[in-house]
């Protein structure tokens, strides 16, 4: 499959989404806004001073997380790279441990040692949260390989930027999953700048970054990102791909961040003009499409959209109150979780053969 985005479509149609029912729509779309109203509080209470390290917002991308994640199966497994708050409230982690973290407290999910890039939920089948670019495609390309080795029907969805899909370990993985069939849908999610260069100025291509799949003899697509319809009808079809034949897919799906690469880019307004982010706000934002969507599809009222609004404030502004309170890491804390035969205390732990038994 080597197609381009299809805005001419009516995704909503497709079969994967004439099975959604009203209720699991207003779930998307409450998903969808949680999203940003968490990113929004998270960009105030950076600024104040509660943070510390680096803040990658998802805000403008929130239909890629949200809408991809809503198709996963039982045996489904998920890895993105450090601007990962999006993937994880959509895999069911709550606000309050995803705000923790950031703060560097106790409740947080990695108990305040990880920081904004290093969510993380195994048993919701996530696997972070990476900083190194790239760093999270073999890591992938392993789950996957671990699914198929075990014979459960599931796939895994990496996750990467645009920017990645130059690194070195990118391209390591994409020949091992065509060359031994490892069920793993690799999502690039092209917001046009990966820190702060435009894509033209950082990457050779002809078409789209998704053909370089076509050197791998890999299939791809492209995704009109700014449509959440779209981005699950072409998703499923990749998973199934890698559910049923093991075959891998490249899938590139168009977007775009409202903000900078982290809130320490300080020129992301000088390499982007205000029209461009104003045009993409009135005619591109996925929430604000899909709530007309919705109701012109009776299945949501203005009155219900506000009062989802409203209630993912909120939930963002006691998720904050939560952190805010929450305890401190101690001076002893440092010594835990490096290895979990130490934290365990088992045989291993005692004698210094972590990993061996020889």
């Amino acid at each position: 499959m080597t197609s381009a985005s299809s805005p001419a479509l009516d995704f909503s149609q497709s079969p994967i989404n004439q099975a959604l029912s009203p209720e699991r729509k207003i779930e998307l779309f409450t998903m969808m806004v949680r999203i940003r109203r968490f990113e929004q509080a998270a960009l105030k209470y950076y600024n104040a001073g509660k943070m510390g390290g680096f803040l990658h917002l998802y805000i403008g991308q929130e239909s890629v997380a949200s809408g991809t994640i809503s198709l996963a199966g039982p045996d489904d497994h998920f890895i993105t790279a450090y601007r990962c708050h999006g993937h994880a409230l959509s895999v069911g982690m709550n606000m309050n441990e995803c705000m923790a973290e950031m703060f560097g407290k106790q409740t947080g999910c990695s108990k305040g040692k990880g920081g904004s890039m290093h969510f993380f939920a195994p048993d919701k089948g996530f696997w972070g949260g990476h900083g190194i670019v790239a760093g999270q495609t073999p890591l992938g390309l392993g789950l996957a390989y671990g699914l198929k080795y075990q014979g459960k029907e599931g796939c895994c969805l990496c996750y990467l930027g645009d920017g990645a899909v130059n690194q070195g370990a990118f391209h390591e993985s994409l020949n091992l999953a065509a060359l031994f069939e490892i069920p793993v849908v690799f999502v690039i999610e092209n917001n046009g700048y990966s820190m702060g260069t435009s894509q033209k100025r950082s990457s050779s291509f002809r078409g789209c970054l998704a053909q370089r799949a076509e050197g791998y003899d890999m299939e791809w697509d492209v995704i009109n990102g700014s449509d959440v319809y779209e981005v699950r009808a072409k998703t499923h079809i990749a998973m199934e791909r890698a559910r049923k034949e093991h075959k891998p897919t490249l899938l590139e799906i168009d977007t775009y961040r409202y903000y900078g690469h982290s809130i320490a880019d300080a020129n992301h307004k000088k390499y982007r003009t205000p029209e461009e982010i104003e045009n993409y706000k009135q005619n591109h934002d996925p929430i604000n499409l899909f709530r007309r969507r919705l109701i012109a599809e009776g299945v949501l009222t203005e009155e219900i959209a506000d009062a989802i609004n409203k209630a993912a404030q909120e939930e963002a502004a006691a998720s904050v109150q939560f952190a805010d309170q929450s305890p401190a890491p101690t001076i002893a804390d440092i010594s835990t979780d490096i290895y979990w035969e130490t934290d365990n205390q088992t045989p291993a732990s005692r004698i210094g053969r972590h990993f061996f038994d020889a």
